[in-house]
């Protein structure tokens, strides 16, 4: 049996939780409802509300990319070809060794990291999915509806040896690489764009939703 001062204890705790609890979320549909919250991409992100959404980034991208079984990366050609991809594809907005980001990348908010040290902060078989998947409300797109299943790979080569790579080698493998393709739809089957995940389709729907919704 529980004395009554234990009781009595365990009941302030439970009170201020839910106190606290109630609270807190009326705060929290203050800041929502009052649109107080700076949603704009010239202000960046209060540090907690930052460190809360790379937290669970970084524990998704683990989640779903923990069955990936990367293939034997590193060959010339393929670094090569990366390069190639990197530099049409992702230098804009993440830079290089020894090069700045673009105007585009610096006016984006959560701003893209540089990659040039990707390989030390992430597994390469999350480097892949994060490459082929995007990153929800980043800016950062799903690479598989534009690039095949080798250039995935590849750029991911590219990435996990950016770390070694001086500023003067960076520019010479990325002027020496040839110009990658840009064919997204051809990497893409009828019935893949038909498929009601695909972001065609989203798109669509989420239109139509508009549509009803107008006057």
């Amino acid at each position: 049996m529980l004395s009554n001062r234990t009781r009595l204890v365990i009941k302030t705790v439970i009170g201020t939780l839910l106190l606290g609890a109630l609270v807190g979320g009326a705060a929290g549909l203050m800041v929502l409802f009052g649109g107080w919250y700076n949603i704009g991409a010239t202000k960046q992100h209060f540090p907690y509300v930052y460190a809360v959404l790379e937290q669970g980034m970084r524990y998704s991208v683990q989640h779903h990319a923990q069955d990936i079984v990367a293939p034997r990366l590193g060959a010339p050609q393929q670094v090569l070809r990366g390069a190639a991809v990197y530099r049409d594809n992702c230098a804009q907005c993440h830079g290089g060794p020894g090069v700045a980001q673009s105007t585009i990348g610096m006016s984006m908010q959560p701003a893209p990291g540089p990659l040039s040290d990707a390989h030390q902060r992430w597994e390469t078989r999350e480097l892949y999915w994060i490459t082929r998947n995007g990153i929800k409300m980043s800016g950062m797109p799903a690479w598989e509806y534009h690039m095949s299943e080798s250039d995935l790979w590849a750029v991911v080569a590219f990435v996990s040896s950016m770390p070694t790579m001086s500023a003067a080698e960076y520019r010479r493998v990325t002027a020496q690489s040839p110009q990658s393709p840009q064919s997204p739809q051809s990497l893409q089957s009828p019935q893949s764009l038909q498929s009601p995940q695909s972001p065609q389709s989203q798109f669509q729907a989420q239109a139509a939703t508009q549509e009803e919704g107008r006057p």
